[in-house]
């Protein structure tokens, strides 16, 4: 730069120094990011890979396999059985839920307990969603027990002559397991819809009403338009944590009796860890990969709409 007693000044440049602050934020995030690839990006690329692969992990030099492993998947009748057990589990979990939750939300959104008694119910409703998967499945298994509170109750109460084998019976198994998820996952439908509830304007409600609606029409003209963005979003998470339920499974029945309560995720670990065909379970663990990024997609989408 010409200065005005003839000299000339050098200029510095600005750019290093935004550089360096569009820098500065992702050095901040490189630690997550790496722990992030660690432990999510390369086992997700390892077990694609393997599944494409023939007795991985088991012989040094795997031949490659193509879609092999893709079409014993889908022709073993475990696996078969194990998706119609995945599609019971999760439709009739995610609907229970969807009903539980909004039932119990509207009860605490109401204006006829009083502050203190909503208050007290909302602990106890949460309480399920606090619980381990490990404790919820304690639990359960000593209500479920042939000498355990349930039968104690139904036969008090002359519901039934003999003791019922809740988890030991191949017919009621799966119905058993199905209602511990249903118990354990409501209370996370129950709290954000108790939020969109709160949300919601009283103005709509009291305009409806000087219009003559009643509270059936309110609820489904007012409440379910409102609450929309919030079910989609809720009922495309719960299919996805849903599908991966394992734990509760696992250490209620262990898969049983006789394959009864066998899901996909369950299908997975014992082929891998109990036969060791870590290709199979691989090709399986892959397939179920695909079904969550598709409903992932969708919850994109939708979170992108309401955007």
């Amino acid at each position: 730069m010409l200065q005005a007693n003839g000299s000339v000044t050098a200029v510095k440049s600005k750019k290093p120094l935004n550089f360096k602050k569009g820098v500065k934020p992702y050095l901040y995030l490189a630690p997550t990011l790496v722990v992030l690839i660690i432990l999510l990006i390369v086992p997700i690329v390892m077990v694609i890979s393997y599944a494409f692969f023939d007795n991985v992990i088991v012989v040094q030099e795997p031949q490659f396999a193509g879609l092999k492993n893709f079409g014993i998947v889908l022709k073993d009748p475990t696996f078969i059985m194990g998706i119609k057990n995945t599609l019971f589990f999760v439709i009739v979990s995610v609907i229970a839920h969807m009903l539980i939750g909004m039932f119990f939300a509207m009860l605490m959104n109401t204006t006829y307990l009083h502050v203190k008694t909503k208050a007290v119910f909302r602990v106890i409703y949460a309480l399920p969603w606090m619980f381990t998967a490990s404790v919820i499945a304690i639990t359960w298994r000593l209500l479920y027990d042939p000498v355990g509170v349930l039968n104690f109750l139904s036969q008090t109460l002359h519901l039934s002559q003999s003791t019922i084998d809740f988890l030991g019976t191949r017919e009621i198994a799966l119905k058993a397991v199905t209602v511990i998820n249903i118990w354990s996952g409501y209370p996370f439908y129950m709290i954000s819809i108790l939020a969109g509830l709160q949300g919601i304007s009283t103005d709509l409600y009291e305009a409806s009403s000087i219009d003559g609606a009643n509270p059936v029409q309110q609820f489904f003209r007012i409440t379910i338009p409102q609450l929309k963005p919030i079910l989609i979003s809720l009922v495309m998470l719960d299919f996805v944590w849903t599908i991966q339920q394992f734990a509760l499974i696992w250490m209620t029945t262990g898969g049983g009796p006789v394959k009864a309560t066998t899901t996909v995720s369950v299908y997975i670990y014992e082929t891998a860890f109990r036969t060791y065909k870590y290709s199979q379970a691989s090709a399986a663990a892959v397939l179920a990969l695909i079904v969550c990024i598709i409903i992932a997609i969708f919850y994109v989408r939708n979170q992108r709409s309401e955007d």
